[in-house]
């Protein structure tokens, strides 16, 4: 380590020693914080924007290092800090406007009925986990409350498998055996991975019965459908009420997926069918809630049959329910909370499991997966065997070794996506979405940020065109990667202590 470290203190030290370090510092700071920049080659061309007339062209040959750097847009922060700083900052504008309004979407979607609920999955087996049945902190983010037993019981006896049926360990929150099973053999790891795979039409299905739900209750209470025309000219009669949603997939130390949504009850314009108007009146948040609740109930299916289930596995959510009115005051679940909330895990990904890898590939998964290993191997075992390449007909089950040699181009199956997202544990759905109508889109505040970067830079009416090819990732030196890197965290400082100080000011004004 003394002599990795040695080398990039030398490497650093002889790039800062050229002469146009300054202008490689320039030049690199739209990459700056980035941890593998993508590196890019060929004509960048400067065009007029009102008469196309070129202004200039260059190539990047005439560019420092001979390379133009692009930041690699990761959003997990596990892989790229710098990067998903930025996507988390986006994510929370797409949030934030969609309750408030802003950045074109109207302000008048604050007065919309919005509940904030989230969607866990069922148990699979008895996992050690943390409860706290009363809170006494001030600050949940600092809480030192007293946990409740792991899995109390009067009489301890024992799983068919002869592992202690109870914990009374009160564990920490950094406890390793949070989300470990009881006993690894009675858990369902395939259960598990087969509901995160198909989690994402459950939730599909969910919203749909949200929206007949409370469809049905305006016909109870005589609002009947709206008629509206479509873009061809065609007039269709709609419910007159739909639902948009911004969701977050949050995974569990278990390995299994969970949901956070904002679900708005919104109208329909029969003059506009794209326009963001209030629901009918007498259609409140209570409505919303108790169609939330409903759905959740109601909503189950059943997976395509499967050699190793044949009638395939049930696939429903778990008992915690938990739906909250989102306000706009102080308190618990203001706006700005709870989109700063659902930013935070739109950076995430497997982290709090403990396993964090690329896509598994027939060479690689023999280092992740093991049959009678922990309850991370299990897991990804169980999505290698379960996406087997599979015919119509039941096969006899495989050896394990027979199943992670299997062919993945044969004939594909509902399955075959367990191999491909076997790294994520089975999920293969964005940890981040949202409806088409709920708020603006990261490409408009990617393009908002692009057009005022132009203006400061007085390029405003030209616009660069380039024709570019991959050359690698990554910077060429470790050292070049350090002066990089601090210089960035030098920048994000100065702007968070610029925000703060504005905050600080603006407080100090309302209290004059």
């Amino acid at each position: 380590m003394p002599t990795l470290a040695a080398g990039r203190d030398a490497q650093a030290l002889h790039r800062a020693a050229t002469p146009d370090f300054f202008g490689w510092l320039e030049h690199t700071r739209s990459a700056g914080g980035c941890t593998r920049p993508i590196r890019l080659t060929g004509t960048l061309t400067a065009v007029e924007t009102d008469t196309g007339r070129v202004l200039e062209q260059r190539h990047t040959d005439e560019l420092p290092d001979r390379t133009l750097y692009k930041a690699c847009g990761n959003r997990r922060a596990a892989q790229c800090p710098d990067c998903a700083w930025v996507y988390a900052g986006d994510a929370f504008q797409v949030v934030r406007c969609g309750l408030t309004g802003g950045k074109t979407v109207p302000a008048t979607v604050a007065t919309h009925p919005v509940v904030f609920a989230t969607f866990t999955a069922p148990s699979f087996g008895p996992v050690h986990h943390r409860h706290i049945p009363r809170h006494t902190c001030a600050d949940r983010r600092r809480c030192d409350c007293r946990p409740a037993p792991c899995h109390a019981r009067r009489t301890a006896g024992t799983c068919p498998h002869g592992q202690p049926a109870a914990c009374f360990a009160r564990h920490d929150s950094d406890d390793p055996q949070l989300g470990r099973p009881l006993c690894l053999d009675c858990y369902d790891h395939d259960h598990q991975v087969v509901w995160n795979a198909f989690s994402g039409e459950l939730w599909r299905r969910t919203k749909q019965a949200i929206e007949r739900h409370l469809t049905a209750l305006c016909r109870q209470r005589g609002i009947g459908h709206v008629q509206v025309a479509t873009d061809t000219g065609r007039i269709r009669r709609v419910p007159p009420v739909r639902v948009s949603h911004g969701k977050v997939a949050e995974m569990q130390r278990r390995g299994a997926v969970h949901f956070h949504a904002l679900l708005r009850l919104d109208g329909v314009d029969p003059h506009d069918r794209h326009a963001l108007v209030p629901p009918p009146a007498g259609m409140t948040v209570d409505d919303l809630d108790a169609a939330v609740h409903a759905a959740a109930r109601q909503i189950t299916l059943t997976t395509p049959p499967h050699p190793d289930r044949p009638h395939g596995w049930p696939i429903t959510w778990g008992e915690q329910i938990d739906v909250r009115h989102i306000g706009t005051s102080d308190g618990d679940m203001t706006d700005g909370k709870v989109a700063a909330y659902l930013a935070k895990y739109a950076t995430k990904s497997t982290e709090a499991t403990g396993h964090c890898s690329t896509r598994l590939t027939a060479d690689t998964i023999d280092a992740y997966a093991d049959p009678e290993g922990d309850h991370l191997a299990r897991l990804i075992d169980a999505c290698w065997r379960l996406g087997r390449p599979t015919h119509h007909h039941t096969t006899p089950k495989a050896t394990p070794a027979d199943e992670r040699q299997g062919d993945l181009d044969t004939e594909p199956n509902a399955y075959a996506g367990l191999r491909r997202w076997a790294h994520m544990l089975g999920y293969g759905g964005h940890f981040l979405t949202k409806a088409r109508r709920y708020s603006v889109t990261f490409g408009l505040l990617r393009d908002t940020r692009a057009t005022y970067r132009r203006a400061e830079e007085g390029t405003a009416d030209t616009v660069t065109v380039g024709s570019l090819t991959f050359t690698g990732s990554g910077w060429l030196t470790d050292g070049d990667a350090l002066l990089a890197n601090t210089a960035a965290a030098q920048h994000r400082e100065r702007r968070r202590i610029g925000r703060e100080e504005l905050a600080h000011e603006a407080w100090s004004g309302v209290a004059a």
